[in-house]
């Protein structure tokens, strides 16, 4: 195909892993010569990376696709990620659908594009996903203020309600040599964040003999100039006192964690096939607290699990209630075909989880408004990401703070002291310091 002029619009659903593959494939086609675009319009093909955690994520892919179909003149559309992976049929049969593309060849984006560029066609490029057995680098870049790192793919871990092992095959990582010069990469380029991420990433190096998270995260601290790091999701069992020490001790790494509860019952989480019970939970709040008692510290909770009867749910309101945590992102549970979940019974009905989802959320928006609450007239450092209007600039703090100061467009992408001076709405609102 002439790709020369061609022109790129990609559309990203999910994680921040996804965003990274995406950018990495953005980067590939335009060293192929295609430009890439932001809107629906003006695109002659489209990228649909796609996730399958909820039923939900499954649904807005569709809604992208059609909406591509109404807005756009014969385009070529190619569908990959997670759900790809899942349903690559189904997905085939989609009206204006081109070319859908597995796990393992997905990064393999502009390649598989080129040799298939055929509007008349559909072409399904899919293996079993024990075949994902390699792990291949990726990391966004100038897409936004921060950058996210991938060092880590896949899941070994047996969750009843998840789909992710069947979608993006079992664990393996990058080589901490290889992620220090995608570090330098990330340097060269300005980069004022970067956000460490992957499927499970506290599993890194457990089976290539290539140290451990620890190790990984003393080598970026001691050999990267970049002044911000946070580490995404890492589950409770695999978060070490060592890696909360070292948290504590370090400049460049930020006092911010996202740690998965999912259920605040010991019953719901054995049905689910968690690796911890809500004491170890507890134990690594309590002892991230007491290390950095400025930490902020996120929860994703699972609302409405089969079997969790109101009393089930009561006491997982009780549990988050008492717990030192700071926000929380709160789910319904979404039946996924082929989970072990699915076929469990006793399926909660959908107004009964809408509900619950709306106590949590209520719980969780006052835990942000006391957190924030408890560091006004303190001093942090802000990263400002993009600006409101002509007269006001938005960032996060080191400990996860959205933070609204007077400034201009020249701030942007630059890290300052601010004052925190008074809490509205979602938002804390500052001087410069």
């Amino acid at each position: 195909m002439s790709h020369a002029l061609e022109k790129i619009a990609f559309h990203t659903l999910g994680c921040k892993l996804n965003f990274s593959e995406t950018s990495t494939m953005a980067r590939d086609f335009v060293d192929k010569g295609f430009s890439i675009v932001k809107d629906f319009e003006n695109a002659d093909i489209h990228i649909i990376n796609t996730c399958s955690v909820t039923d939900k994520a499954d649904k807005k892919a569709k809604r992208i696709i059609n909406k591509i179909i109404q807005t756009s003149d014969n385009p070529y559309i190619t569908v990959l990620g997670c759900y790809a992976q899942l349903k690559p049929e189904q997905i085939a049969k989609i009206n204006g659908v081109n070319l859908v593309i597995g796990d393992k060849e997905k990064l393999n984006v502009a390649k598989h594009v080129i040799d298939n560029y055929d509007k008349t066609n559909v072409k399904v490029i899919h293996s079993n996903i024990n075949d994902s057995n390699s792990f291949t680098s990726s990391f966004s870049m100038n897409d936004r203020v921060r950058s996210y790192l991938k060092i880590q793919d896949g899941c070994d871990y047996p969750c009843t309600y998840c789909t992710i092992p069947k979608a993006r095959g079992k664990s393996r990582n990058d080589s901490i040599e290889s992620i220090l010069q995608n570090v330098q990469i990330l340097e060269k380029n300005n980069i004022s964040e970067v956000v460490i991420t992957g499927v499970n990433i506290g599993d890194f190096g457990r089976k290539s003999n290539d140290g451990n998270l620890f190790n990984l995260l003393k080598n970026i601290d001691d050999k990267s100039t970049i002044n911000r790091f946070r580490i995404s999701s890492i589950e409770p069992n695999l978060l070490t006192e060592d890696i909360i020490k070292f948290i504590n001790d370090s400049n460049s790494f930020l006092p911010h964690f996202h740690i998965p509860l999912q259920s605040g019952n010991d019953k719901i989480l054995k049905l689910m096939k968690r690796k911890y019970n809500l004491k170890m939970y507890q134990e690594k709040i309590e002892m991230i607290k007491k290390t950095i008692p400025d930490a902020c510290i996120g929860a994703d909770v699972i609302v409405g699990f089969p079997g969790e009867t109101s009393e089930d749910f009561e006491s997982t309101f009780n549990y988050i209630s008492k717990l030192n945590i700071n926000y929380l992102h709160v789910f319904s549970y979404s039946n996924r075909t082929g989970t072990v979940a699915s076929e469990l019974i006793n399926q909660v009905p959908k107004t009964e989880k809408i509900n619950r989802s709306r106590s949590l959320n209520k719980l969780s928006n006052h835990m942000r408004l006391d957190f924030y609450k408890k560091n006004i007239n303190t001093v942090r450092k802000v990263l400002f990401e993009s600006k409101i209007d002509d007269n006001y600039v938005v960032g996060f703090t080191d400990n996860y703070i959205r933070v609204v100061v007077k400034g201009n467009i020249k701030m942007l992408k630059k890290i300052y002291n601010v004052k925190l001076s008074f809490v509205g709405d979602d938002k804390v609102y500052g001087e410069l310091y």
